[in-house]
């Protein structure tokens, strides 16, 4: 997993809980990295694991949620550090569209190690998009987070519901987002 996954997350648990509680989860961790990440470097997922595992213990807040507000505030940079990708769509689906099209292949073509789930746009109709996750580190709430404050610079109201499958291409998270009344 590339570094700057990781120093976003620091960044991120630092503000939401302090210093203190993040530093007590990477020292209790015992992380073969210990806990020092560049933004350049690529980790054992395993690390990230260990660090919600760890954060959701010593602050009682489920892994699930922990990792769907880092989606959130990982969306909210990607949109200061990316921001020519955002500009270059109208519309909210139009850029979630765009992400396995052109911004994954863009990122894969700087970082040819990274891995990047599958993101692809499997149905639109009106107000409702679906958008079909694949993924070995199954963090779809991670990608509502990222397809939360996506909207939010769009300043489209949505609300999201999940939906698992299995096909012939294996496990399958349906993210189905629907434009909210303002």
């Amino acid at each position: 997993m590339k570094g700057v996954v990781f120093t976003e997350f620091i960044d991120h648990a630092e503000a939401a809980f302090g210093e203190d509680v993040v530093d007590d989860v990477i020292e209790e961790a015992d992380l073969p990295s210990g806990g020092a990440y560049t933004s350049v470097g690529t980790y054992d997922f395993q690390e990230m694991v260990a660090l919600v595992t760890g954060l959701s213990k010593a602050t009682s807040v489920p892994a699930s949620d922990l990792i769907h507000g880092f989606g959130v505030h990982l969306g909210g940079s990607f949109q200061d550090k990316f921001q020519m990708f955002f500009e270059q769509q109208d519309d909210l689906f139009d850029f979630l569209d765009s992400v396995e099209k052109h911004i994954h292949i863009e990122v894969q073509k700087l970082y040819p190690d990274a891995e990047l789930p599958s993101l692809k746009m499997v149905d639109r109709a009106g107000d409702t998009a679906t958008l079909r996750y694949r993924s070995m580190r199954c963090l779809e709430q991670l990608a509502c987070g990222l397809i939360e404050a996506s909207a939010g610079y769009f300043k489209v109201p949505i609300e999201i519901t999940l939906s698992r499958g299995e096909d012939s291409g294996g496990q399958y998270s349906d993210i189905i987002i629907k434009k909210a009344a303002a």
